[in-house]
């Protein structure tokens, strides 16, 4: 599903040159679970969004799902996030002023869908994280692992080909941390492809393998029993 060759990222201020991803090789196989591990600074979430195409890296190859985004323009990288991929983020990401029923509609909304189709998916991802009763909160006065639900359920409402993850359960209680794993354990078992970034090596532990980075290279991948 994801094949990485050779990818580096480097940021410049001024003359200085910081490079934060080196040369990573890695593939991750359609329907895998894999989380990306490391230090802090080690190069995890730049990692993550050269990978899921919301940030340019400096070189290298990303091919997903057999195609090769090296010359998307910026049009058709907004079209192919919208359609194949997904995204959670640990600061939940929603717009503030929207309904979780809205919030979750949107991707469907942006995708050129009608109204009662976009709604009523929402609904259905929302019952799926057990939100159905919350549909009409705004952000606000829902809690953080209630957010982070609706947070899954946009993410996943347009079926992606692959769902990532940018440490999902840094801002949430043990709780709340553990009902968010869940549903992604859930969501792995049904063949939805993950890429998680986590500093738990509790929830590194629930995927299939853990890719660990240091210094912006891959220094060990382990796969979990």
């Amino acid at each position: 599903m994801i094949k990485v060759k050779d990818l580096k990222k480097y940021f410049y201020e001024g003359e200085v040159e910081t490079k934060v991803l080196k040369g990573l090789d890695l593939q991750v196989e359609k329907g895998e679970f894999v989380a990306i591990m490391g230090r802090s600074g080690a190069g995890k979430s730049t990692f993550l969004y050269q990978v899921s195409l919301l940030d340019n890296p400096t070189s290298g190859e990303i091919i997903i799902d057999g195609v090769d985004t090296h010359d998307f323009n910026e049009e058709q990288k907004v079209d192919f996030r919208l359609h194949e991929l997904g995204y959670v983020f640990q600061d939940y990401a929603l717009l503030p002023d929207l309904t979780a029923l809205e919030n979750v509609a949107l991707p469907l909304l942006m995708q050129g869908e009608t109204k009662a189709f976009a709604y009523k998916k929402a609904k259905e991802a929302l019952t799926k994280m057990g939100l159905e009763k919350r549909a009409n909160a705004v952000p606000s006065n829902l809690s953080g692992g209630e957010q982070q639900r609706v947070s899954v359920s946009r993410a996943i409402v347009h079926k992606p080909k692959i769902l990532f993850a940018d440490e999902p359960t840094a801002n949430l209680d043990n709780e709340s941390s553990r009902v968010v794993m869940k549903i992604f354990q859930e969501l792995h078992a049904q063949g939805q492809t993950i890429v998680m970034v986590t500093h738990e090596e509790e929830y590194g532990r629930m995927a299939q393998r853990i890719v660990r980075l240091d210094d912006g290279l891959i220094t060990k991948i382990e796969i979990n029993s």
